[in-house]
């Protein structure tokens, strides 16, 4: 089960070329000026990344989930605002459309979606609904052939670059037996009443693309629901554990990039006349930061290849989201011990992954949420 085929080998081989040669160069000018590279997002379009886990028919590579992790983990390693502008493009952009479209939404929306020439974002999370996603406020209408918006978005990824198409948004549609329908909606960028806010100055993803989301009035075509009214709760809830393996694969990849840098810092840094490397103390900490790399792909690849198989897979895309997070967070700050105070400067990429890790431990499903989630599979109520 967790040995790859000699296609994923060399998927991952070719990634981490990419990413070694393109990506990680550009990496801390991206970070100190908040900006996300079209040209490294075209690049990867044209590696065909952001179709790996599509069928062919709608411009896809005809890969699988398991694919797609490969890809992140290996760009995760050296740049996470790059793995999450792929993970986030594939996982929240494009799947809504092709889990729960329409043949006419999946042929208009899908191919530019699979090449890299467009992006899209998935509008859930709110001011006052992030975890309790059933707190959803913004609401969606019906006036005639229209959907008319009204509310605000947070935290949305993909959401403001030169390519961004459309965002799609949970919105209450109605009532049903006392609890709210919640929808889905495609909202294409330009729409009057959608405005795209001035993006976020976050701690870490610096050259991520992150903005908050209103919505006044903002009216779509009917035909703009996406997969059934009301069926946007459970729907996301899918999508979401979807993303939880991307995203354990993101952090999978941080926590050894910071395992590689840390060794390579202690074989070459002199203390007291010998190696920091020979040291029995950094020796122990690079031996626990191999652990816990060793157990995050472990995590993530069973959950992924649950999910390529049509096996249920919810419970370990929350165990692999919660060990592999917490990796990347501890190795973020071993890395950096290691590294003293070159570790505390942003030139050095131990510096990012500190800051850009914590957020693994958040979204997607904050580390409560995924705890939750595994007791509940314990059968423990609550």
């Amino acid at each position: 089960m967790f040995e790859l085929t000699d296609e994923e080998r060399e998927l991952a081989a070719m990634v981490r070329d990419f990413a070694e040669a393109v990506v990680a160069p550009q990496s801390y000018e991206a970070d100190r000026t908040h900006t996300l590279s079209m040209d490294v997002v075209a690049q990867m379009g044209d590696l065909g990344l952001f179709g790996l886990p599509f069928p062919e028919e709608y411009g896809g590579q005809g890969g699988d989930y398991m694919a797609l992790g490969i890809a992140i983990e290996a760009l995760g390693r050296v740049d996470q605002s790059i793995a999450i502008t792929l993970e986030a493009g594939v996982s929240l952009g494009a799947m809504p459309v092709f889990r729960f479209g329409s043949e006419e939404q999946k042929r208009e929306y899908l191919p530019g979606l699979l090449a890299g020439r467009a992006l899209a974002g998935f509008g859930l999370t709110e001011p006052e609904a992030g975890s309790d996603a059933g707190a959803t406020r913004t609401t969606a209408r019906l006036e005639g052939d229209e959907w008319v918006i009204d509310g605000s978005k947070q935290f949305i990824t993909n959401s403001g670059t030169p390519i961004t198409r459309f965002v799609t948004v949970t919105a209450v549609t109605g009532n049903e037996g006392g609890r709210k329908q919640i929808s889905t909606i495609i909202v294409p960028n330009g729409t009057p009443g959608f405005t795209v806010e001035a993006p976020y100055d976050k701690v870490g993803w610096n050259a991520s693309d992150t903005h908050p989301l209103s919505f006044a009035g903002a009216r779509v075509p009917v035909g703009n629901l996406l997969g059934q009214q009301g069926s946007g709760f459970r729907n996301f809830l899918s999508i979401l554990d979807e993303g939880r393996i991307a995203i354990a694969a993101l952090s999978t990849g941080a926590a050894e990039g910071c395992l590689e840098a840390a060794v390579d810092y202690a074989k070459s840094r002199t203390i007291f006349g010998s190696a920091l490397s020979t040291r029995q103390n950094a020796q122990f900490t690079l031996a626990r930061m191999r652990a816990r790399v060793h157990t995050a792909r472990l995590a993530w690849h069973h959950a992924a290849r649950r999910r390529d198989v049509g096996r249920p897979f919810a419970e370990q895309a929350a165990i692999a989201k919660l060990v592999a997070g917490e990796a990347a967070m501890d190795n973020a700050r071993d890395a950096t011990q290691i590294f003293g105070g070159n570790g505390f400067m942003n030139e050095f990429p131990v510096a990012r992954h500190y800051r850009d890790s914590k957020i693994l431990e958040i979204g997607e499903g904050t580390t409560e949420v995924q705890l939750l989630v595994i007791a509940r599979a314990l059968g423990l109520a609550g």
